[in-house]
């Protein structure tokens, strides 16, 4: 029976995925392997490559040749905004003269206690 074999980026196990015909569509495959994981299309997509040629699959009408091997990627859903837990840190600069002050007092420090 014809069959695409997909892996995961981040798993080392490979799964197969059965049809009949020469091929299958994208959007047939991504519905299969997101049926088999017990993922929801609200949340996520994925995102499918060519195991050989590293060519990427964008339109969900393409047709993937039977026996082919193929990459797959979570990414979030179009749509859906994701949250960064990262925030920027604000660096607060001296106050204009402080550091110059403190370096040229510093500076004199050293000459007048080290070099007489």
């Amino acid at each position: 029976m014809p069959c695409v074999h997909f892996q995961f980026s981040s798993q080392l196990r490979r799964d197969t995925v059965t049809f009949s015909g020469l091929h299958i569509s994208l959007g047939d495959l991504k519905h299969e392997i997101m049926g088999r994981q017990k993922l929801k299309a609200a949340n996520c997509d994925l995102r499918v490559t060519n195991a050989e040629t590293r060519e990427e699959y964008t339109d969900d009408s393409a047709l993937i040749p039977k026996n082919s091997s193929v990459i797959v990627r979570r990414v979030p859903a179009r749509g859906v905004k994701t949250t960064s837990k990262t925030q920027a840190l604000t660096r607060t600069e001296p106050a204009s003269g402080t550091s110059k002050a403190v370096c040229k007092n510093t500076i004199s420090q050293f000459f007048s206690t080290h070099c007489t």
